[in-house]
């Protein structure tokens, strides 16, 4: 009776629409199913399947393996699945969900014996316009194609390939070519060489899309390919593919040289690969030239130290120089790891002769994107050189881009000074680095304030507690009156994270006492900084340094002579209520709620009542 319902339900759902209301039709289903209300949502997930509204058939993809346990492994292989390849031509999103949902599809058609069946809704789905939708598919087939036999991989897998490298339409031969890899390890030597010639046929295709493609999929095809045929098929197709007449193309060949050096024996580099790396780095492209500055740590890596000495260090000095911001910005971003991968024996000769005068130009940029890449890195150096290069060449540097205008250059020095404090330590960086830091926390514009101050509990961190007391403590306090309140609210902020940095003891002996002096200032601003002082601080002090030292000033407070003071008190104690002990809440903050309550002021009243009510204090 299960499956005879099911039944009627995929086939009206291939016929058209009658002048019957979809209510009716399912009413009249359910009366052929001798009332059994448990297949009622089976019949409407398939009903929905060809619904005009868009969201209902795409919730009703998404519960696709619902539809089919319901109609069990072999009406799914014989109903379903072909219902479905009718349906591709559908609304983009509706498909996406269906080339996911069949990828994990394998249980629901029988398993592995008859993965098979899967295939030609995803063919279909590999050959759409759109182009996720393409990509889904064929991570679907990707995935399908390892639960095939390796019989059932060349009867059924193998020729679905071949179907779609030979398509008409650019669309089906793109998707063919991350497919070669997965099937081509496990099928016969025939159809390796089959398998070889199409993927040479597409990398020559007259579509530019089709040759991106097969570039993008170069070094994943080499993998797998026999050492010889590597240098016989793949490096001419490399070649070729470095020199298209699209960027697009040749940018991505520089991906796959990555992967193909990392095969090749080291003998073999210098002639088969370093030809097409050099015009790579020189290419006129900047795009090509960026994505070999992108990928320069990974290439110096595979190509060794004696290439790296010969021919990557005259290669990575280009591309710090290069015209192109967005070139020399990569580079910047990779000057660290390069130099930590360069030769032992050379290292320091290197980095002093070549690299340096580099960076140093780099320090004084135009362009921001790329003072900023440097900065991110240039701390590391640090490490690499030892104390007296970095006191005597590197410090200079660092300096220069502390005062720097753009502030994001700043607080990229700033996040990494722990690199060079382990190096020089703390004296010297207290000597050099923290005047400027001072400076910049003193800054005339706030916003470079605000930058320091979220910088300040990392800084902190990397000093320690008995440095950062002595130097920067009195800076921490001094941004609790500023003149700007985003300065005020951020240092609060600030206090609050150093305490859970530092701990409760600290807090009380150093912020706390400070913190409680403000309560008298005569600027009503500066009381109320007090207040959101407290608020953040209470859950990180703990409740015996909340009840006996901060709440007593609170409750003072109430009687203050501005209004926005005695709301704030308000508001402080319905945060930091939780926190105090339950007897305080009754016998001291209750009395005091209950006056604010009854204050001539209409928020002081309105923040009162509503804090008792918080604290259930009625």
């Amino acid at each position: 009776m299960y499956g005879r319902y099911c039944s009627s339900i995929v086939s009206s759902a291939e016929n058209p629409v009658s002048r019957r209301s979809r209510k009716q039709q399912l009413e009249s289903k359910m009366a052929g199913a001798d009332g059994d209300d448990s297949l009622y949502p089976i019949a409407v997930l398939i009903d929905e399947l060809r619904n005009e509204d868009v969201q209902l058939r795409l919730n009703s993809i998404k519960k696709l393996s619902t539809i089919a346990l319901a109609l069990g492994v072999e009406r799914t292989r014989t109903e379903l699945l072909p219902f479905l390849t009718d349906t591709i031509y559908d609304e983009d999103e509706v498909l996406l969900a269906l080339a996911e949902q069949l990828g994990s599809f394998t249980a629901l058609v029988g398993g592995p014996d008859f993965v098979y069946c899967l295939l030609p809704p995803l063919e279909s789905l590999a050959t759409v316009e759109e182009t996720v939708v393409r990509d889904k598919a064929v991570e679907s087939l990707r995935k399908i194609s390892h639960e095939h036999s390796p019989v059932d991989l060349e009867v059924h897998f193998e020729p679905l390939v071949k179907r779609l490298a030979s398509g008409d339409w650019f669309t089906s031969r793109t998707s063919a070519c991350g497919l070669f890899s997965v099937c081509y390890p496990r099928v016969s030597s025939t159809v390796k060489a089959e398998i070889r010639q199409h993927f040479r046929t597409l990398c020559s295709d007259d579509t530019p899309m089709v040759r991106r493609a097969a570039a993008s999929k170069l070094g994943e095809f080499a993998k797998v390919l026999e050492l010889d045929y590597v240098k016989s098929d793949i490096i001419p197709l490399f070649t070729t593919l470095a020199s298209d007449e699209q960027d697009s193309v040749r940018l991505l060949a520089v991906e796959a040289c990555v992967s193909i050096a990392q095969l090749l024996p080291q003998e073999d580099l210098e002639a088969l690969v370093m030809p097409t790396l050099r015009q790579a780095a020189e290419d006129k492209s900047w795009r090509v030239r960026y994505m070999v500055a992108d990928k320069f740590s990974e290439l110096q890596k595979a190509v060794g130290p004696e290439i790296t000495k010969n021919d990557l260090v005259p290669a990575f000095q280009n591309l710090l120089k290069d015209c192109e911001a967005e070139v020399r910005a990569a580079a910047a971003n990779k000057v660290k790891e390069f130099c930590e991968n360069l030769p032992d024996d050379s290292k320091e000769n290197i980095i002093m002769s070549h690299i340096l005068p580099c960076v140093k130009e780099l320090v004084s940029d135009t362009n921001q994107h790329v003072k900023s890449a440097l900065a991110s890195v240039i701390m590391g150096l640090s490490t690499i050189l030892g104390k007296d290069d970095t006191i005597e060449h590197l410090l200079p540097l660092f300096l220069a881009q502390l005062k720097d205008e753009c502030p994001e250059v700043r607080l990229n020095i700033i996040s990494n000074l722990d690199c060079v404090n382990e190096v020089i330590g703390i004296r010297q960086l207290s000597q050099s680095l923290l005047p400027a830091i001072v400076e910049l926390a003193e800054d005339a514009k706030w916003r470079v304030r605000l930058a320091i101050i979220e910088y300040m509990p990392l800084l902190a961190g990397q000093l320690g507690v008995e440095f950062f007391d002595e130097k920067l403590n009195s800076l921490c306090m001094a941004w609790l009156v500023d003149h700007v309140y985003a300065i005020r609210e951020a240092a609060t902020c600030n206090l609050m994270k150093l305490v859970e940095k530092f701990g409760a003891e600290w807090a009380q002996n150093t912020i706390v006492p400070k913190v409680v002096a403000m309560a008298n200032d005569p600027n009503y601003l500066h009381r109320m900084t007090t207040l959101f002082c407290i608020n953040a601080l209470s859950e990180a002090c703990g409740q015996d340094i909340t009840t006996k030292q901060m709440l007593p000033i609170v409750l003072k407070m109430s009687g203050d002579q501005v209004a926005n003071v005695r709301f704030n008190v308000a508001k402080s104690l319905q945060k930091i209520g939780p926190v105090l002990e339950s007897t305080a809440l009754q016998a001291e903050v209750k009395p005091v709620l209950e006056k604010l309550a009854t204050d001539q002021d209409m928020d002081v009243k309105y923040f009162a009542q509503e804090a008792i009510s918080v604290l259930a204090l009625a």
